[in-house]
């Protein structure tokens, strides 16, 4: 590799050519990256969605005048996210086709609010695909390309 990037392009320093990014897939972070890479490199569009919601701390911190004691009083609460209920990790556009993704790494199984969001994209003519390996989703991804064609 740094043999074919050095003879096509002399005048890059060592030190400034793009090392290649390996992808793995042990972790839901890593496939997911992995998987929003391969929808981009097939010209497609892809993004992660954030369905968790986020955290409101309401406490607040005061000095006790008396004994000089520091105290927190309130609680921090959850707020859920606006997104819909049971939605995919990706959502990508590729070859004019809606994809939903949804990553499982380990035992990690899916809800029943993902269940019905997946029945309901395949009602609409999406394709839902449940990733447990990046291999494992390739596989499924060209399987119901296949089916389509």
């Amino acid at each position: 590799m740094h043999e074919f990037t050095y003879r096509d392009r002399p005048l890059i320093p060592v030190y400034a050519r793009n090392k290649p990014k390996r992808f793995q897939d042990r972790t839901a972070n890593e496939l997911t990256q992995a998987i929003i890479q391969f929808f981009r490199l097939q010209g497609g569009i892809a993004e992660r969605i954030n369905s968790m919601g986020r955290q409101v701390d309401n406490t607040k911190t005061y000095t006790d005048p008396i004994t000089g004691a520091r105290r927190s009083i309130g609680s921090v609460e959850w707020v859920r996210g606006t997104s819909t209920e049971g939605t995919a990790d990706i959502s990508a556009t590729v070859f004019g086709l809606s994809v939903k993704v949804e990553v499982k790494i380990g035992n990690d199984r899916q809800s029943d609010a993902q269940k019905q969001y997946q029945k309901r994209i395949e009602q609409a003519g999406g394709i839902y695909i449940i990733a447990r390996s990046f291999d494992g989703f390739l596989h499924e991804f060209f399987r119901a390309i296949d089916q389509l064609m």
